[in-house]
């Protein structure tokens, strides 16, 4: 729509040729209104003040090439539209399984405790029966000696002279029976020595039921590793390494009503609290498995951190909780409802920790006091 100047020709009555620099157009009509269709298709209505050659019009296009471009246009605004609206709902997404693994996290460090191998039975492997019974060919063995005293070549194997080649394949089968009976018994063997020795109270077999068994692998990204001892087979001691700075996150997040992420720096008394409770969380987990895997009645728990020491001016390993668990009252214990840091209660411990300070360094408990 607008306003031009222009000049037309008149070949008929009511019809003019309009000629332009880039089109032609052919105009029906009387003074002062006029249809137009020029050679691009495009269709204007005119009403103008006669005389003047000054003109109000209207314009549209049925040109398809001009319809798809529109149409073109508008489907780009609804594809940029939704992936505005996807891009955002990833966000959302991702925010709600950062906020998730966020929780995962600090349940999970308060709750290690809760996880524990199941106990072995020792006295039940150590009267573990025979794998033969009476016999003293193994039952695969036995099978395969069988089969080959009842082998009957038919006919095609008379016919190719397969017999002999039929022969010599079960006979190899009767040899490989006869080694998998010998390591089924010798694995028998293995489980009945190793169990007796743990009843008879062999610390070297400790050793090797925990390096064997590992039942604190899971505990691993806890903590840099752990140390195993003694010289009584009444007891054992481990020393953790906690480094829960690793394993708290640096600061507290939440989820706002938009569904960002916040973040903010703990407290210091709801971050020492924190780590109070995963400390003797660890160290009850640790004090359960032992009494699990090993016929001991105390197990000794000696968590580490890096504290700064001011007399050297750096971190230094140091000890701040030493536990004498006993088996008795680690079994009376509900375990799923308790407080790990209030049930330490329980055990007799070394343990400083100020809420707003968290640990300090504690002297080890040494087991002999005790024994």
């Amino acid at each position: 729509m607008g306003f031009r100047f222009r000049k037309s020709f008149k070949i008929a009555p009511g019809v003019r040729v309009n000629v332009s620099r880039r089109s032609s157009s052919i105009s029906f009509g009387g003074r002062g209104m006029r249809y137009t269709i020029n050679n691009r298709g495009r269709r204007t209505t005119s009403v103008g003040i006669p005389g003047t050659g000054i003109s109000y019009v209207t314009t549209s296009s049925t040109s398809s090439k001009g319809y798809n471009r529109t149409n073109t246009y508008r489907e780009r605004q609804q594809l940029q539209q939704r992936q505005r609206e996807i891009a955002k709902l990833e966000m959302l997404k991702r925010n709600q399984l950062e906020m998730d693994l966020f929780q995962n996290q600090m349940e999970l460090l308060t709750s290690i405790h809760k996880e524990c191998d199941d106990p072995v039975d020792w006295e039940q492997h150590k009267n573990t029966p025979h794998p033969f019974g009476n016999d003293s060919i193994g039952p695969l063995e036995k099978d395969a000696i069988k089969v080959y005293e009842n082998y009957r070549p038919g006919f095609f194997a008379k016919l190719f002279k397969r017999e002999e080649k039929n022969r010599k394949k079960l006979k190899a089968r009767i040899e490989e029976a006869r080694k998998q009976d010998l390591k089924r018994r010798e694995e028998w063997e293995e489980l009945v020595t190793l169990a007796t020795n743990v009843l008879d109270g062999d610390i070297d077999t400790y050793f090797k039921v925990i390096q064997e068994m590992d039942p604190l692998g899971d505990l691993t990204e806890f903590g840099s590793g752990f140390e195993f001892s003694t010289d009584d087979p009444s007891f054992i001691e481990v020393e953790f390494d906690a480094h829960s700075e690793k394993m708290i996150p640096s600061k507290e997040k939440s989820l706002t009503k938009t569904g960002k992420i916040s973040e903010k720096d703990w407290t210091k008394t709801k971050y020492y609290e924190l780590q109070q409770d995963y400390i003797c969380s660890c160290a009850i987990r640790i004090a359960r498995d032992m009494f699990s895997l090993l016929p001991v009645e105390e197990v000794y728990v000696h968590s580490f951190e890096n504290l700064f020491s001011t007399q050297t001016g750096h971190d230094t390993r140091s000890c701040i909780l030493s536990v004498r668990f006993k088996r008795d009252i680690m079994e009376s214990l509900n375990i799923d409802r308790i407080d790990c840091s209030d049930s330490m209660a329980n055990f007799e411990h070394n343990m400083d920790f100020k809420k707003t300070k968290g640990f300090l360094i504690v002297p080890k408990i040494d087991p002999v006091s005790f024994n």
